[in-house]
């Protein structure tokens, strides 16, 4: 399996003589590096209240903030995210704080709003095969953020990526968020053995999604440790002002002060594994110009 992996993933698949590629999240922020990344923030965006709160509490721990503007969710009555008006609130809080946003594209038509706003766009473990999405995110200017299908496996995973590198994007960062188990006592089975195959197989940079691999705020900061143990290259986590009120995913989401807290308590695993979490990376860094609107 593993030679047919990487005899169909041209692109994708590392050559015995090709070094770790490197994806820039803004000029002082890399993936792949000795450097560890840290994305941390809500699932989705609420208000600008809130976003204000998650950028004053997390801006000197994590390198990058997180937060759903369109969310996918399985009831039709559950909520679907502020749309636009969350992107002008990420494009806010990314300009007044000097903090990359990362958020989430589902379909081909949102992505010339959300590349205005992001400084990268994830895609969805549900979007993971959506092939024309992967095709028409592969002629962005953008990086790319993957996550792993609920089901998918492992060739599937990196298949995926190659249709975004084949369409000329080369800037992808594969994301392991857990694939779904016959046991529901985690909401999904984080795959950290994927973690160490995808980095010996692929060139990409890998990061995992603990919150959403385990779906309990309580064995997030474990698998977060296990994770940067293994070889991950980051972590996306979730966090929030008042994780019990959060609108989606509150059961899994982390306190701000426990996300600050789990961020240094990484420092000294990131170390034992020849890796480093740097801290301020990002403050005082001038970021790129963005559109808002007049309100």
């Amino acid at each position: 399996m593993e030679n047919q992996i990487m005899k169909n993933a041209q692109l994708t698949a590392k050559s015995p003589a090709q070094q770790q590629s490197l994806v820039k999240l803004s000029e002082q922020i890399v993936f792949g590096g000795r450097e560890l990344v840290i994305i941390g923030g809500p699932c989705a965006v609420e208000s600008q209240g809130q976003m204000e709160n998650v950028a004053q509490h997390l801006v000197n721990s994590v390198h990058g903030l997180r937060g759903g503007v369109y969310k996918p969710r399985t009831s039709p009555y559950a909520f679907q995210g502020m749309g636009e008006a969350g992107l002008e609130i990420l494009g806010l809080v990314r300009s007044r704080y000097n903090l990359p946003v990362i958020t989430e594209v589902m379909s081909i038509s949102q992505i010339p709003t959300i590349a205005t706003y992001a400084d990268m766009l994830q895609v969805g473990s549900r979007n993971m095969q959506n092939f024309d999405l992967l095709k028409a995110l592969g002629q962005v200017n953008k990086p790319i953020l993957l996550k792993r299908g609920l089901a998918a496996t492992i060739e599937e995973f990196v298949m995926a990526a190659e249709y975004i590198l084949s369409h000329g994007n080369p800037d992808v960062v594969l994301c392991e968020r857990g694939i779904r188990s016959f046991d529901d006592y985690t909401r999904n089975v984080l795959d950290l053995g994927a973690v160490a195959a995808l980095k010996q197989i692929t060139h990409l940079p890998v990061i995992v999604d603990p919150s959403h691999a385990v779906g309990k705020r309580e064995l997030v900061a474990p698998m977060a440790k296990a994770a940067i143990a293994c070889g991950a290259d980051g972590l996306i986590i979730e966090c929030h002002p008042e994780p019990e009120k959060s609108v989606s995913d509150a059961r899994q989401a982390l306190s701000l002060t426990e996300m600050v807290d789990l961020v240094e308590s990484l420092k000294p695993i990131a170390a034992s594994v020849g890796r480093n979490i740097s801290t301020n990376i990002g403050v005082g860094t001038k970021l790129a110009p963005i559109c808002l609107s007049a309100a």
